[in-house]
């Protein structure tokens, strides 16, 4: 009875002592991986990394050194951390298999955070959908086109496509085609394209406004005409600036011989 009594506190002493162990470890590697978690927020901020991509790359990177402290406790336990490492592995790669498309936003979704071709804000074509960034996600970017639809265009196609983004720059140019007969003075129409742009108050200065004749068409003279604007003003600029040159030529008896087109908009744009 006393050689059992002995052996029973040899086994608890020894395997009190491995718990004991194991829940420092977890202890003791929570604060460091909280430490590290935070430390690894700071660096990214400090970058001016978006938001969204430093809570993601903080949690995960907690999550991942929370893993290895708690196979490390039970390694201290006694218990074998090979099989379980090697399940954990394939579990995984099989994970990885059945979520190749989410990865894959995932993976575009993280270049968009950190080369950041547009933001939350802008006015954007991409994936053939043009609309407002109302969010930049870790799978998807959210739209909101000019009629007031909510489109959600994963990220992966986002990467793979051209964007236009026409919120990037300060600054836009115009580009109108205006079109008058082979009977009027090409001089005066240029002075009253001139007069017009020069009426406008939100025309910029500079770059100054261009203006020339581009083409002889079959039944028509075709004058560029290319001022900078805000790019917040671009819109009311540009509908404002079209009716004032058609009323002025009208007041000026210049013939228009068919409807004016816009050779650079974008019928998707707002």
């Amino acid at each position: 009875m006393e050689n059992i009594t002995e052996r029973l506190l040899e086994v608890f002493v020894l395997y009190g002592l491995r718990v004991l162990g194991a829940l420092l470890i977890i202890l003791v590697g929570r604060v460091i991986a909280k430490s590290l978690r935070s430390l690894i927020g700071k660096l990214l901020r400090k970058r001016e990394i978006d938001e969204t991509l430093v809570a993601f790359v903080t949690q995960v990177s907690y999550v991942a050194m929370m893993i290895v402290i708690i196979i490390a406790a039970l390694g201290q336990i006694g218990i074998q951390t090979t099989s379980i490492i090697a399940v954990l592995g394939a579990a995984g790669l099989a994970v990885g298999f059945a979520m190749q498309s989410s990865l894959s936003n995932l993976a575009a979704g993280i270049l968009l955070l950190v080369l950041q071709p547009y933001k939350v804000g802008d006015f954007i074509e991409g994936a053939g959908i043009a609309g407002t960034v109302e969010e930049l996600g870790m799978f998807n970017t959210t739209l909101k086109t000019p009629d007031n639809r909510k489109i959600v265009v994963p990220n992966a196609s986002m990467t793979t496509n051209n964007v236009i983004n026409y919120s990037a720059k300060d600054i836009r140019r115009m580009d109108l085609v205006v079109g008058v007969s082979y009977g009027d003075d090409i001089d005066k129409v240029k002075r009253v394209l001139e007069e017009v742009l020069d009426s406008e108050e939100r025309l910029l200065k500079d770059p100054p406004p261009k203006i020339g004749l581009i083409e002889m068409a079959d039944s028509s003279i075709n004058f560029v005409v290319r001022p900078w604007v805000p790019t917040a003003e671009y819109w009311n600029v540009i509908y404002d600036l079209q009716e004032n040159i058609k009323k002025r030529l009208d007041a000026e008896g210049i013939t228009i011989p068919f409807p004016q087109r816009d050779v650079h908009l974008y019928k998707n744009e707002q």
